[in-house]
């Protein structure tokens, strides 16, 4: 059997039952990680874990816990990771965004929920691995962000203050951890046809009254590559980064974004 780039490698895959998530942990799986979903859905893990490749006759499983409780969450992780014997390589940190809406009217309870459900969380789970990481000798982390962190989108207040801050943390820990074979990097999808996007789309429509099309045709106009991005396109810049080959990549933010962002 011919060794993949991630044979031998686990990944810890958030938000994994659908969109940008699946599409990751499916991308690792093709690449030879061993990977373990997690989410609040036990059902639609069960099935999702079923669903990914297996071409190195890997035993892909799934953690269920709720990224709105972090303490909660990592918990779970190191109680999975004591009663496996095992650790994790790769972590993708990966949940879904807050609510859109202009900052001004965002209550403290917003932000609150938004900071526990993203930079907690992502920074609990980090703890978590970062020990079978420096054992490793090894390690990728990885967090799905959005191109807000380079250029704040409207209508998205809360969002934009919550993934700056994110960036923020992530560079930081890129410094620490850089001595230990561990890189930190962000995914910033653009425009993406998920279940987010379409959601976003939808309040748009029932605050303005435009239709849904009349809306994206205005989205497209922004983006120079004239179309809106697949989860499959975000998967692959996260598995090169979990790669051996992006080693020497770490501490920075990756737009995939058909060249929307308007920064370099």
């Amino acid at each position: 059997m011919t060794s993949l780039p991630l044979s031998s490698r686990r990944a810890l895959v958030g938000g994994s039952t659908q969109g940008i998530g699946l599409a990751v942990a499916e991308a690792l799986a093709s690449q030879g990680a061993t990977v373990t979903l997690l989410a609040r859905d036990a059902v639609r893990l069960r099935e999702a874990a079923a669903s990914l490749p297996t071409p190195q006759d890997q035993a892909h499983d799934f953690i269920v816990a709720d990224f709105s409780d972090p303490e909660t969450l990592a918990a779970t992780v190191r109680e999975y990771l004591s009663s496996a014997g095992t650790d994790f390589h790769i972590l993708v940190n990966n949940t879904g965004g807050p609510p859109g809406g202009p900052l001004l009217s965002a209550t403290p309870t917003d932000f609150r929920a938004a900071f526990e459900q993203h930079l907690i969380a992502n920074h609990l789970l980090a703890q978590a691995v970062v020990p079978g990481m420096q054992a490793a000798g090894f390690g990728r982390i990885i967090n799905i962000v959005s191109t807000s962190v380079k250029v704040p989108l409207p209508g998205l207040g809360v969002s934009n203050s919550i993934r700056g801050a994110v960036a923020s943390w992530a560079k930081t820990l890129a410094n620490e951890l850089g001595p230990f074979g561990i890189t930190v990097n962000n995914v910033l999808p653009g425009a993406t046809l998920t279940q987010r996007h379409t959601s976003l789309i939808e309040k748009k429509t029932s605050q303005t009254g435009q239709s849904a099309e009349a809306i994206e045709a205005e989205m497209l106009k922004l983006i120079p590559a004239r179309r809106f991005g697949l989860a499959e396109e975000v998967a692959a810049a996260v598995a090169f980064l979990a790669s051996p080959a992006a080693g020497y990549i770490n501490g920075t933010s990756v737009p995939v974004d058909g060249g929307r962002t308007g920064a370099l």
